[in-house]
């Protein structure tokens, strides 16, 4: 039976494993061909080996099988996760066409599916819990494939996308551990040390790039994660808390995808209205997009865990109003960092402010 401890000990070691595993995989990129050179869209000036989410990978591997107990759900989770990892390197080194890619994610998110990480039930706030019967394969094939895209679209300069799962994989862990989940909190706390472990080596200016190895295995991980840690629970703000911490890349993607549909361009298309190309259009530097970024996710996050560990209610409709008074202070400020930052971005726009085709 794995506890907190455990948690901790399998943090550090994915930490110091992924940190240690960059330099021979940046070789290995260089090796394989796997180079990212500068172009349009990019915001890197040199050409970089784009292959180090095999340090993730080996991370999450080794932690992995030494931590985690070896039952037939973690053998299906770490080998889908080899599978996704790999799906990612042949992009990184073939370019593979979009099709191709997502048959891959598919294949690779079943792995888990089918062995067992899948919620039986769905508990939605207000409205009430359902089962999901056979359904619940295919939608959590889906839901795994979108966070997989949702992590890979953002991954658009140094640092960002690993920074911000390893700042949501943290939140999960500690909530997956609260709600007694301790192996999807092991799982989570693996994944928050095998991305920060990358980021000595990938925040700006970055020796290497993760790439889509990287990118899409977090994407794996971080779903996975929210599967195991909150879905599978019956808690009644269950669907909250992956929501909730994952706010960002979601609202990314789903405002990319609104401009691309807007403006009648594929959805797969790539562009610069991401919201680190937005900041940059606006003269931000790459660390200073990091910043926002990151405490805008890091706040998201407080919400979730605030969400979960702030006493404010005992369930029967009777409110402690101290705590009461903390949640909403909370919730006001993450309103307020997501209004400001939608104000930054000129998403909400001021009466000067026009959106173009490709801006």
């Amino acid at each position: 039976m794995v506890d907190t401890t455990d948690a901790v000990l399998a943090f550090l070691a994915a930490v110091l494993i992924s940190w240690a595993v960059v330099p021979p995989a940046e070789r290995l990129a260089r090796r394989v061909g796997a180079i990212d050179e500068p172009g349009p869209r990019s915001q890197h000036k040199v050409a970089t080996p784009a292959m180090s989410g095999v340090a993730i990978l080996a991370a999450i591997e080794i932690a992995g099988w030494i931590w985690l107990p070896a039952d037939s759900e973690t053998t299906a989770i770490l080998l889908g996760a080899v599978a996704i990892a790999l799906v990612g390197a042949l992009d990184d080194v073939f370019d593979l066409p979009a099709v191709v890619k997502l048959l891959g994610q598919i294949a690779a998110a079943a792995i888990p599916v089918v062995s067992g990480v899948h919620p039986d039930a769905l508990t939605i706030p207000f409205i009430g819990g359902f089962e999901l019967g056979w359904t619940a394969y295919p939608l959590t094939i889906f839901g795994i494939v979108a966070v997989i895209n949702i992590v890979n679209l953002i991954d658009g300069i140094d640092g960002l996308a690993a920074g911000v799962v390893a700042i949501a994989a943290a939140a999960m862990a500690v909530i997956a551990l609260s709600l007694d989940r301790f192996e999807a909190g092991v799982l989570a706390a693996i994944t928050s040390g095998a991305a920060l472990g990358y980021l000595r080596h990938g925040f700006p200016p970055a020796s290497s790039f993760m790439g889509d190895t990287g990118s899409n295995l977090l994407g794996y991980m971080i779903a996975v994660v929210s599967i195991q840690g909150a879905l599978k629970t019956n808690a009644v703000v269950a669907l909250a808390f992956p929501l909730v911490i994952l706010a960002l890349p979601i609202f990314d993607t789903a405002f990319v995808v609104a401009k691309r549909i807007k403006y009648h361009q594929p959805i797969y298309q790539a562009d610069r209205w991401h919201f680190h190309h937005r900041m940059a259009n606006i003269g931000f530097s790459q660390r200073r997009t990091l910043a926002y970024l990151y405490g805008w996710t890091l706040i998201l996050a407080l919400l979730a865990l605030a969400l979960r560990l702030v006493p404010y209610s005992d369930d029967r409709g009777n409110f402690d109003l101290l705590w009461t008074v903390v949640m909403a202070a909370v919730i006001l400020a993450a309103i307020a960092v997501t209004v400001y930052l939608a104000y930054v971005l000129e998403i909400i726009k001021g009466p000067r402010a026009r959106d173009e085709p490709g801006e």
